[in-house]
Parts: C-alpha cells; sequence; structure tokens
C-alpha cells in the first residue's frame, strides 16, 4: 500500500494521485511504502530514480541503523522495536530537496502515528517542514523504546529483590534478560551512532533550531545506552554473586567432606591391616580381639571429632 501525504500551502492533501504529484508544486510531500507489494517496491527506482544500492538495502534483510549520502538525496536506515519481542522492523527513510519516502515491509505504528498527526492537521504549520518529518519520524521510533528498557529494568529490580525462587530459575532469568539486552544494544548503539552523524554532517542541512531538536533524540539514545550498561552491570553483579554462593557452599560440602573422609582413614587403615588374614598375625587369635579393635576404632573416631570441632572444622562460615 501506497499512501500519500502532499502541503501545499499549508494545507494537507492525502493521498493525491502519484503520477500529478509535480502538478501540485507542494511545499513538501511524504509518500509512504506500507508492506508494499513488488510492484510498489519497483518505483523506488523507476519513478524516484533511487539509487540502487540504496533500492537494494530496502528489499534485502535488516540492515543496521545508518546514514548514507548519494548525490541528491539521503537515505536513513532506522529501525522500530517489538515492545514484547524485541523483534527490529527495519524502516527506510529517503529524503530529497522536497520528498521524503518512507519504506518498511511490515505496519509499524509509529509511522501510524505520525501518518495520523498528519493527516488531522487542518493547517500545517509553517516550521514543519521535511527535516521536521523526519524528526518526529526518528524521535517516535526512539521514544518507544523507553518503556521497553523501562520494562527490562523492573525485571532486573524483581530478580534482585526476590528471595523466593531457586537461585537456578533466577539465574536462567538473568541470562535472559541479558539477551534482551543486547538484543536491545543491537539497535540503540548504531542509532546513536546515526544520529551523531546526522549532527556533524553539513550534507543533512539542518539549522540550527533543527539541530537542537535532533540533538535531543542523541540525548535519550545516550540515556538508554546509559541505562542498558546500568542493567548490564546490575545482571551481572547478580550472576557474580550466584557464582559466589554456589563455590561457597561447594566449598563447605568439600570441607564437610574432607572432615568425614581425614576420620575414617585411619579406620580404614586399621581395617585394611587386620584384613590381610596372615597365619602369623598374634592378634588373631585373641578370644577378644575383635571388640579392643572395634573399641579402638571408636575411641579414635570420637578423639579426631572433638578435635576437629574444636579447631572449628565443623563450622559453617
Amino acid at each position: 500500500m501506497i499512501r500519500i501525504i502532499a502541503v501545499v500551502d499549508q494545507k494537507v492533501i492525502i493521498n493525491p494521485p502519484l503520477e500529478r504529484l509535480e502538478e501540485l508544486h507542494a511545499d513538501w510531500i511524504w509518500v509512504d511504502f506500507d508492506s508494499p507489494v513488488p510492484k510498489e517496491t519497483n518505483l523506488l527506482r523507476t519513478y524516484f530514480d533511487f539509487h540502487p544500492l540504496a533500492v537494494e538495502d530496502c528489499v534485502n534483510s535488516l540492515q543496521r541503523p545508518k546514514v548514507e549520502f548519494y548525490e541528491d538525496h539521503l537515505f536513513y536506515v532506522v529501525h522500530a522495536l517489538h515492545e514484547k519481542t524485541l523483534e527490529a522492523t527495519e524502516v527506510d527513510i529517503f529524503t530529497t530537496k522536497n520528498t521524503i519516502v518512507t519504506f518498511h515491509k511490515t505496519e509499524v505504528p509509529e509511522i501510524d502515528f505520525v501518518w495520523h498527526y498528519m493527516k488531522n492537521l487542518e493547517s500545517v504549520p509553517i516550521e514543519l517542514g521535511k527535516n521536521e518529518l523526519v524528526h518526529k519520524l526518528i524521535d517516535k521510533l526512539v521514544d518507544m523504546y523507553f518503556p521497553i528498557m523501562h520494562g527490562l529494568e523492573e525485571r532486573v529490580i524483581s530478580i534482585e529483590s526476590n528471595e523466593d525462587d531457586e537461585a537456578p530459575k533466577l539465574i536462567n532469568q538473568i541470562f535472559d534478560i541479558r539477551g534482551d539486552l543486547l538484543s536491545l544494544r543491537k539497535t540503540v548503539v548504531p542509532m546513536r551512532e546515526l544520529l551523531y552523524r546526522m549532527l556533524e554532517s553539513k550534507r543533512v542541512g539542518l539549522d540550527a533550531d533543527e539541530r537542537t531538536y535532533f540533538h535531543d533524540i542523541y540525548d535519550h539514545l545516550l540515556r538508554l545506552t546509559d541505562m542498558m550498561a546500568s542493567a548490564r552491570e546490575m545482571t551481572s553483579d547478580i550472576r557474580d554473586n550466584y557464582i559466589s554462593l554456589n563455590s561457597y557452599k561447594m566449598n563447605n560440602i568439600m570441607k564437610t567432606l574432607t572432615v568425614i573422609t581425614t576420620i575414617f582413614m585411619p579406620l580404614t587403615f586399621i581395617a585394611g591391616l587386620y584384613g590381610m588374614n596372615f597365619v602369623n598375625m598374634p592378634e588373631l587369635k585373641s578370644d577378644h580381639g575383635y571388640f579392643y579393635v572395634l573399641g579402638v576404632m571408636v575411641l579414635l573416631g570420637i578423639i579426631m571429632s572433638m578435635w576437629f570441632k574444636k579447631k572449628g572444622w565443623f563450622d559453617q562460615d
């Protein structure tokens, strides 16, 4: 589906015929390719004459957020994120002297929001031009990153304060969160670099006021980056605490087993010694030898246990 908004003398014209756009002498035009069919996609090459490499990026699989500069147009790749699955959806934006073309293979709620905002304007403010529309599109996409990040932070905090669930279950949740943070980072960091290039490049053609608005988006992305770093650090601390706790428990178990083994070592030696069954062993002919040896083993075990207890080897730190 292709939908068009043309702004003529600050008035909005909805879906004028594509072949008559030049006759309108519009201030600027927004053409949105929403889930286009191949025939509509081909208009990027034939009607708009965009660079083949840019069109190829639109058609191919998910691209990293970026900005490319061509002779008569700019090409932006930005990402929308699904709030629950964190699946990225590519949104491609072409800008020429007086035209904005957006291209996305699936429906993007943020694009729809800006579309309905423009559609319902009775009169377009004179300051709302091509670059301002690009700002609104990117700003709306970035704003939707924050609920995702806040949700991840809440999950981290809930794990940190959770004392009911078993440790293996909690550590699995930690790794899930770290995976989601990595997915979010794959979008936020390139988007931050994209905004930095837009602010630093003269080819984008931003005036001082427009730079202020785009710098606001850049600040939001910096904030998101800091929030992600903080969340990753918290998950690392929880993970390290879990590993330390496991090591502590394992050390106590090994200490207990070592003490028990040490107590039984002399007893095992005595049992092995009298289990050799040599004929000339004098103790074997004693009427009460079994009870004597058994008593010595019990007494030895009690003495060693008391000694280890006195040294604190049975204490659980």
